[in-house]
Formats: C-alpha cells, sequence, structure tokens
C-alpha cells in the first residue's frame, strides 16, 4: 500500500474533525465581553480536545515517517483509529456544555479509552510490520504509556474522580498530553525536514 496516499487520507480526515470541532464553537448573542463567559468550559473543551488531536498527529506522523511497509491490516486499524477520533467532537461539545455532570465526562473518557486502545493496535501493527523500526515506535512515551498497566490505572483513577468532579477528565488528561507533547522522540524534529 502507499504510504503517502494512507498519510494524506489521514491528514485529511484530522483536518475535517478538527474543522468540525471549531464549527461548534457558537458566536455570543452579544457584543459585551461577558458573553464568552458561559461558553468557557466549552473552550476548555475544545482546547483539551484539539491538543488531544494535534499531538496524536505528530505522533502519528512520526511513526509513520518511520514505517516502510504498509499493510492492509496497517489500513484498517488507521481507519478505526480516525472513526474512534471522528466521535471526538460530540464528546468535545457535550462535556463543554455540561462540564459538571457526569454522562458527558463518561463518553468522553470512553471515547479516550477507545482512542487508546485503536492508536495501540495501529503503533503494535506497525512495529510487527517494520522491525527495523519496531524499538523506535515502542519507546515513544505514548506507547509506552497506553496498554501498560500504569495506563489503565489512570483510566480507572481518571473514571473514579470523574464521579466525584467531572472536569478532573479535562484536567488530567491536559497534563497527559502536555507531557506526551513535550516528551516527544528526540529525533522526530528532523523528520518535518
Amino acid at each position: 500500500m502507499n504510504k503517502s496516499r494512507l498519510e494524506a487520507f489521514t491528514d485529511a480526515i484530522v483536518a475535517i474533525i478538527l474543522t468540525i470541532m471549531v464549527l461548534e464553537v457558537k458566536t455570543p448573542d452579544s457584543y459585551q465581553p461577558d458573553a464568552l463567559v458561559g461558553d468557557v468550559p466549552y473552550f476548555f473543551a475544545y482546547a483539551v480536545s484539539w491538543l488531544f488531536i494535534l499531538t496524536a498527529w505528530y505522533n502519528h506522523h512520526y511513526m509513520f515517517s518511520l514505517a516502510t511497509h504498509i499493510r492492509k491490516s496497517t489500513f484498517w486499524l488507521n481507519c478505526l483509529w480516525l472513526f474512534v477520533m471522528s466521535f471526538l467532537p460530540i464528546a468535545t461539545s457535550w462535556t463543554g456544555r455540561f462540564i459538571m455532570h457526569r454522562a458527558p465526562a463518561y463518553f468522553y473518557l470512553l471515547v479516550l479509552v477507545l482512542w487508546d486502545t485503536t492508536y495501540h493496535a495501529l503503533s503494535l501493527d506497525l512495529a510487527r510490520h517494520n522491525p527495523e523500526i519496531a524499538s523506535r515506535i515502542t519507546n515513544m512515551l505514548v506507547y509506552r504509556f497506553i496498554g501498560t498497566w500504569y495506563g489503565y490505572l489512570l483510566i480507572g483513577v481518571e473514571g473514579v474522580l470523574v464521579y466525584f468532579y467531572p472536569p478532573s477528565l479535562l484536567i488530567i488528561t491536559t497534563v497527559e498530553l502536555i507531557t506526551i507533547a513535550v516528551r516527544t522522540p528526540h529525533d522526530s524534529d528532523t523528520l518535518f525536514n
């Protein structure tokens, strides 16, 4: 399979998902700055999801730039990962509009867990079909975190915290994403040249 076609397809879907998310941002009904105050929770959820998608895209680009063999399984796992990501605008909008309620936060957590699962499966598939770069993929912080006991433990802790304080999910997710975004592989900067 042509790697550049799959990357272009992925980039297009990611761009569409980001566009759908920004279209959910509603224009205030007033010209007064305080009209934005009611939308602060949505802006927070939007910012977390935006960071989530861009961090994912960067790490995805890194893995695919290393890979030389793209198989049918890679294509389908990539599509499944994108399918799960396509639920992020819904989760973002619902969580942002009802930030103090459990159901939207649990839905957002479900999307994150499914995203983790599909991303981990995609990473495993790329590593399996590209043994020469497998260690570079498996040494990525995002890979070392998802699919591990402490990754699952954090998901469990998030689930408990959401019950008591639903916004805690977005706060913890922000910390996770900043950590993953800052601690990308050192050679990832050279891949964009």
